[in-house]
C-alpha cells in the first residue's frame, strides 16, 4: 500500500490563538501514525503563481490513515481551536507503489 500526504497551505490570522490548534493537531498526528515532513519554513516559488503562506506537509502509511486522521475526534477539537485563527487549504495526496 502507498503512503499518502497530505499537503496544507495556512494562512494564519491570528499567532496567540493558533498555538492551541498547533497543540491539538500535533497530538492528533501523534495518534494516527503521521510523519511531519515540513512544518513552515522558509519557501522559495520556483514555477507559477503560487504564494503559499505556511506549508505543511504530513506522511501517512496510507490513504486511509489519512482520512481517519482528518476525520478524527481529536483532528476535529483542533479544527474547532483553528476557527478564527487561520485559513486551511487542505489536500491528500496518494504516493506511487
Amino acid at each position: 500500500m502507498p503512503a499518502a500526504y497530505i499537503i496544507a497551505n495556512v494562512t494564519v490570522t491570528d499567532e496567540q490563538q493558533i498555538l492551541e490548534y498547533r497543540r491539538l493537531s500535533t497530538l492528533a498526528m501523534q495518534a494516527h501514525g503521521a510523519e511531519v515532513l515540513v512544518r513552515g519554513g522558509e519557501i522559495t516559488v520556483l514555477e507559477g503563481d503560487w504564494q503559499p503562506d505556511r506549508v505543511v506537509v504530513l506522511r501517512f502509511p496510507s490513504a486511509e490513515q489519512a482520512r481517519a486522521f482528518n476525520d478524527s475526534a481529536e483532528y476535529a477539537l483542533a479544527r474547532r481551536a483553528r476557527d478564527g485563527a487561520a485559513v486551511m487549504r487542505m489536500v491528500l495526496v496518494e504516493g506511487v507503489a
